[in-house]
């Protein structure tokens, strides 16, 4: 049976996405993503409204970054929604992402470093050990998490991933953590040269690359008429063009246009009218290569072309108006 998750960010109220997120279940969907990105929502709120109107279906950040919280604080956090979700929960972490990180004053030097040493700390938090890590980012000092309900010793298992989209991330992923997560607004092409570098990581270390999960998110349009769908896609595919072009670049989309959407959408927030006049430069080829978008059967074939590339479990992120109705084709078709 084919695995499906769903992508939350803030495009819906939130008393909508908790009915959501019961609707996922009762077509069973794996998971709830739930994103923290631009200054709009946390994460892990959500997450925990979720848990609470929800029995069984997985609830995961998709992803707080490894900068703004501490890692005790993270640990405690996660040990709550555990709880709370009754060992639901899924951690997904990033890197983030500039200019908004340099603007609430984080500089992002040595990202790799950063994230080994908050990994390594937080596995060992959830193992139940004492911790004391004195590395260049992370310090800490004979900590543990203390459990107030259930044993104190018994470690939580509470899978970590790496919201990953650069080659030397991917091969640290690969290395150290239970999954990736892969990204939105890249090509099927992407991820086969993605699981290479997955696979290099894991060789490193002695692991069997195929044991670590690799849910994607992916953009998903559905609509009956396909150009409405995809017209519907164009903005969100111009602003991650102008404000995270990296992603952009990993699956190949030319400079040239890229620094053209840029100039026109005026940097993060984009300018009055800048996002109506960079999404006119999105042309449809571009949108159907890293995103599913258009009829159901266009969106099926497109998901398809993730999984025969590495994708283990599409995390749809509906732009269409109709998100049940976008539920609805998935969970018959697997």
């Amino acid at each position: 049976m084919r695995r499906f998750a769903l992508y939350l960010q803030d495009k819906h109220p939130l008393r909508e996405e908790l009915k959501l997120a019961e609707y996922s279940e009762k077509k069973g969907f794996e998971a709830v993503w739930h994103a923290e990105s631009r200054l709009a929502r946390d994460a892990i709120t959500p997450l925990a409204a979720m848990a609470a109107v929800t029995e069984r279906i997985k609830l995961g950040t998709g992803v707080i970054n490894n900068w703004t919280r501490n890692v005790g604080l993270t640990a405690a956090s996660f040990l709550t929604l555990d709880e709370l979700s009754n060992g639901r929960s899924l951690l997904g972490i990033g890197a983030w992402w500039d200019p908004l990180a340099w603007k609430v004053g984080i500089e992002r030097k040595k990202p790799l470093k950063a994230m080994r040493e908050y990994v390594t700390v937080l596995k060992r938090l959830f193992r139940m050990e004492n911790v004391t890590f004195e590395g260049e980012f992370v310090k800490v000092r004979d900590i543990r998490l203390d459990v107030v309900y259930g044993d104190p010793s018994s470690p939580r298992n509470i899978p970590i991933f790496i919201g990953a989209t650069g080659w030397e991330m991917i091969e640290l992923t690969g290395a150290i953590a239970d999954g990736i997560l892969l990204n939105y607004l890249v090509s099927p092409e992407y991820n086969r040269q993605a699981i290479e570098h997955l696979k290099k990581g894991a060789q490193k270390v002695g692991r069997e690359w195929e044991e670590i999960d690799r849910p994607q998110l992916v953009v998903c349009s559905l609509d009956e008429d396909a150009e409405k769908a995809i017209d519907n896609t164009r903005p969100l595919v111009a602003q991650y063009l102008g404000q995270q072009p990296h992603i952009a670049k990993a699956s190949g989309v030319k400079e040239s246009l890229i620094e053209e959407v840029r100039n026109v959408l005026g940097g993060w927030p984009a300018k009055p009218g800048g996002l109506e006049k960079a999404k006119e430069l999105i042309d449809g080829k571009l949108v159907q290569l890293i995103t599913a978008s258009g009829t159901a059967d266009d969106c099926l074939k497109k998901v398809e072309e993730y999984y025969n590339a590495g994708c283990t479990c599409p995390i749809l992120y509906p732009l269409g108006d109709d998100v049940r109705a976008m539920i609805d084709v998935f969970h018959n078709w697997s």
